[in-house]
């Protein structure tokens, strides 16, 4: 299969510029899985829209979305492409989220000032962590605080407890993917993951892609 993938990208990438080959080339060099975002039942959808961009701009490739309650669309005019080359995992339940994301590996870490939470410069990066962001009005659900192997928040020493939750997650994002890269810690996709969003992104940036594929996979029916 892996063959198969990497002579139908070769044979994709045709279509594509050079310009572009080489910009998911360079993109991919930064993106990561070993961190991921998770949104809570997020009422106001223009914030989801711009955590997802801040994934984008900061290179964490996949954002969890639960919509228990709010099953909304991304705003694309927000999200500004963003939505393109971040994956959306989408779960109807908190508890399944949860789950799935603790049977990846990763350790649950709450996002919240309202704990006695670890300082965001102090946090521990080394672990591969699902970062929990709650809803604008009531932060964080039960479910997630009594499950969550951490509790992280932004130092601030101003009279407001708290910022909107899209500020929130750049500011999170934006650090700990910044120590990431500076780290000697092993953070970047997997050979088979970046082919794999290789083959992903060319596939989206090819306008007649079900007709170039169908050729391809006549020609090769051998394999």
């Amino acid at each position: 299969m892996e063959k198969f993938n990497q002579d139908l990208l070769t044979y994709l990438e045709g279509f594509i510029t050079e310009n572009r080959k080489e910009g998911f080339l360079r993109v991919l060099k930064n993106r990561t899985k070993h961190f991921t975002i998770a949104m809570e039942d997020v009422f106001q959808l223009h914030n989801t829209s711009a955590v997802m961009r801040s994934c984008e701009v900061f290179g964490i490739q996949e954002l969890n979305v639960i919509e228990q309650k709010f099953g909304k669309s991304i705003d694309k005019e927000i999200a500004m492409g963003a939505e393109k080359w971040v994956d959306i995992n989408r779960f109807s339940s908190i508890q399944d989220c949860i789950t799935n994301l603790k049977g990846k590996g990763y350790q649950i870490i709450a996002t919240t000032p309202h704990n006695d939470s670890c300082l965001l410069h102090e946090f521990d990066i080394t672990k591969p962590s699902a970062l929990f962001f709650g809803t604008e009005r009531d932060g964080l659900s039960e479910e997630v605080m009594q499950q969550a192997d951490g509790f992280l928040k932004i130092p601030m020493v101003g009279y407001t407890e708290s910022l909107n939750i899209s500020v929130s997650a750049a500011i999170i994002i934006q650090d700990v993917t910044n120590r990431l890269r500076q780290s000697d810690i092993n953070w970047q996709l997997s050979e088979e993951e970046v082919l794999e969003k290789r083959l992903d992104w060319t596939r989206k940036s090819i306008k007649d892609i079900d007709f170039i594929e169908k050729k391809f996979n006549e020609v090769n029916s051998n394999y």
